[in-house]
């Protein structure tokens, strides 16, 4: 599977921001997804994944209550919705999948990614 991530951008602290990972190849639907960070210097760092059903959503304690991730596997897409952005939001992100859902919050248990997005979060 193919994943290609888009959505980032400049925003300032308190917006909103929607990253779409749009995946092509095999069936979407057979994977989870997930959405990692990634800022210079630093390793990159587990977000929020969904299972391939849709259900059984997983996010980083700072993330919580702020971002949500969701996924249309008719349209081969998931999401994630960024609210309440802060400066420290700020970061490459990248999207995955893999399949089953075993270590979600580990990247080497991905297979495949998309290039990142960066998302700028201004104070």
């Amino acid at each position: 599977v193919q994943l290609q991530a888009s959505g980032g951008g400049l925003v300032q602290a308190g917006g909103s921001l929607r990253l779409s990972c749009t995946a092509s190849g095999r069936a979407f639907r057979n994977y989870s997804a997930a959405w990692f960070r990634q800022v210079p210097g630093k390793e990159r760092e587990f977000v929020a994944s969904i299972r391939w059903g849709g259900g059984g959503t997983n996010y980083a304690d700072s993330v919580k209550g702020r971002f949500t991730i969701s996924r249309d596997n008719a349209k081969n897409t998931a999401h994630l919705q960024m609210d309440s952005l802060k400066p420290e939001d700020t970061a490459v992100y990248f999207c995955a999948a893999q399949l089953g859902g075993q270590d979600y919050w580990r990247p080497n248990a991905y297979g495949y990614w998309g290039q990142g997005t960066l998302v700028t979060v201004s104070s």
